[in-house]
């Protein structure tokens, strides 16, 4: 039985994750949950799951879920609260799954108390990839990933080590405009907000769904990779496939692929990272190769997608240049949702706040967080 604390339960990886302990109560107990301000679902949640302590933003909520619950379950608030689950002395893993930079103090501390953490928030390793994948050597825990992608290349490598591999491929569904006879990259700031958001695969929330468009999604994943396995950005590449069945693969130095495939379905990674490293059985993911029919692979064309070129570029300068990497293409797709820049534009105000950064190398975590803040007032200002 694995003791669980999940940070973000009320989101989609949070409500996934949920969904595999419900299937697995023999293997997976909820011990924390943290809501960012969806108190209602949190309530269900833990009436549901019992879990020992919970934890919301906002005190007002907190002291609503006081009232409700009673004195069975411990309730937090804020900050605080965060850290207080990430450190519960009976967990054995917790499961980062905020958005933003809210994950990265309480992913650090839960290192620092000898736990295991799941990573689903992409900040955590892109801004702060060296400091955190340091400070778990130094305390010898585990940094498992959640995103299928990483989670892919992770059961590929099945602890082979990174002098082995060639290169790891992580796969993308080249967005709703990967057909260059429709979308050439002359039409591109002719692309609506509207327009961007519908994918062609997922449903999936703005910001992502927008990160997809410009491939900025799989650079950021590209910065998570050379982190999580240790391994240079020149031996991480994208290929383009659109079926999203093979959820990335890793080439050996002796020419052997290695893939992982399924019909995509997040509570697949999110249970691998949870029961690692047992496999238990599910039969949540059904995968029928004939209904399937085929699979097809394309070259990203970092011409009309320059994302991939800025983070191999943001991946290889390190320091805090990822962090400002991150926090630009935030600022710079929220101005293109809110309509003051067109589609390209986004790339060109991630590449001139890039192009102003003086990079600090091996930063501290106060530094990091600095860089974020710089990036989002130059990239507002680009």
């Amino acid at each position: 039985m694995k003791n669980v604390v999940l940070l973000g339960s009320t989101g989609s990886i949070g409500t996934s994750t949920v969904k595999v302990a419900e299937d697995l109560p023999d293997h997976i107990r909820l011990l924390g949950l943290a809501a960012g301000g969806n108190a209602a679902r949190l309530l269900e949640q833990t009436r549901r799951h019992q879990p020992a302590v919970i934890s919301i933003n906002d005190p007002a909520k907190a002291a609503e879920l006081r009232a409700a619950l009673g004195v069975s379950t411990q309730v937090y608030c804020g900050n605080e609260g965060l850290l207080k689950l990430a450190t519960l002395p009976a967990a054995d893993i917790v499961l980062i799954a905020i958005v933003g930079t809210a994950g990265l103090a309480p992913a650090l501390a839960a290192i620092r108390a000898g736990k295991d953490i799941a990573v689903a928030s992409k900040e955590i390793l892109v801004m702060a990839g060296e400091l955190v994948m340091r400070e778990a050597r130094k305390y010898g825990v585990r940094v498992l990933a959640v995103d299928s992608e990483h989670s892919a290349i992770f059961q590929c490598l099945d602890g082979k080590p990174a002098a082995s591999v060639r290169r790891l491929l992580l796969t993308a569904s080249g967005g709703p405009f990967r057909d260059q006879t429709l979308w050439p990259q002359e039409k591109f700031a002719e692309i609506t907000v509207e327009r961007a958001l519908q994918h062609p695969s997922w449903v999936m929330g703005r910001k992502i769904t927008i990160d997809s468009a410009t491939l900025f999604n799989k650079g950021l994943e590209m910065i998570e990779a050379r982190w999580l396995f240790d391994i240079e950005m020149a031996r991480v590449g994208v290929v383009v496939h659109p079926q999203s069945i093979v959820h990335s693969l890793v080439e050996f130095v002796d020419g052997a692929l290695l893939a992982q495939l399924s019909t995509p379905d997040m509570c697949l990674p999110i249970q691998y990272a949870l029961t690692y490293p047992d496999r238990v059985a599910s039969g949540r993911v059904q995968t029928d190769f004939p209904k399937i029919g085929t699979l097809t692979f394309e070259e990203p064309d970092t011409d009309r997608f320059p994302a991939i070129l800025l983070a191999r570029r943001a991946g290889d300068t390190c320091g805090t240049m990822p962090a400002v990497f991150n926090a630009a293409n935030e600022v710079a797709v929220d101005a293109f949702v809110n309509r003051r820049i067109n589609f390209p534009q986004i790339t060109e105000t991630v590449r001139r706040t890039m192009d102003a950064h003086s990079v600090v190398e091996h930063p501290t975590l106060e530094q990091i967080l600095e860089a974020d803040a710089w990036a989002r007032s130059a990239a507002a200002r680009a």
